[in-house]
């Protein structure tokens, strides 16, 4: 089994207006994860780094934009999606 630092498994929090209403609503917030990272992973990397207990995880693998620039055509890499439930009491503060 590898063993990953938690901010090679989690990249960055994805701040968004739907994201913010989810987590107000439902506890769940999403976050911009390294593309080979399981759910299990996701898990333990976010509640080790927000010292908070998840719930549940969903994954989605998001494919990279084309875009051109003059001639050139060429393509972003696509990358990793996790939407991430809290249990109850527990929330995450983004500044």
């Amino acid at each position: 089994m590898r063993t990953r630092d938690e901010y090679t498994i989690v990249r960055a929090p994805l701040l968004s207006e739907k994201g913010s209403d989810l987590g107000e609503s439902q506890n769940q917030y999403f976050f911009r994860v390294a593309v080979d990272a399981n759910k299990i992973e996701i898990k333990r990397a976010v509640e080790r780094l927000y010292k908070v207990k998840v719930a549940g995880v969903n994954t989605m693998r998001m494919s990279g934009k084309r875009k051109q620039l003059r001639r050139k055509v060429g393509r972003k890499p696509d990358w990793k999606k996790a939407i991430v439930t809290l249990k109850q009491g527990h929330s995450i503060e983004f500044v």
